[in-house]
């Protein structure tokens, strides 16, 4: 089982949290540590001018509070808010934080993850922890 687990959050309808957080607790060792982060992803340097400085800052506010909403139903969990390419930003923590395992939520691939990606896909191709992708 694992020590040190990762859990990757998305506010949408497409993820479920609720399965990550069951497999977690599922995975976990006795004593394990979860963390639960959500990946702000940065918005363009283009469009950023176009947007005012409190709608950001609102923004913001309002996902700490669905972060600290969501991660209250994994007790004891740390919090972890950052931002830059969701992909990148999760392989980076989990070296960084000796991360053992990472559960992250998919949706099923559409034409445009072939070209592109997903975030569960890259998570999946560049950890060096174990993975564990929930459908």
């Amino acid at each position: 089982m694992y020590k040190n687990i990762l859990v990757p959050v998305l506010f949408d309808e497409d993820h479920d949290t609720e399965a990550s957080y069951r497999a977690a607790k599922t995975l976990a060792d006795k004593d394990a540590k979860f963390t639960v982060m959500h990946v702000l992803e940065a918005v363009p340097v283009y469009a950023m001018s176009h947007v005012p400085a409190d709608a950001m800052i609102a923004a913001r506010e309002e996902i700490e509070s669905r972060l600290e909403e969501t991660a209250a139903k994994l007790p004891g969990s740390e919090r972890v808010l950052t931002s830059g390419n969701a992909g990148h930003r999760i392989v980076e923590y989990a070296e960084q934080h000796n991360i053992d395992c990472i559960i992250v939520a998919s949706h099923r691939p559409g034409f445009g993850d072939y070209f592109l990606g997903s975030t569960a896909a890259k998570v999946v191709r560049h950890s060096k922890s174990a993975v564990h992708v929930i459908r």
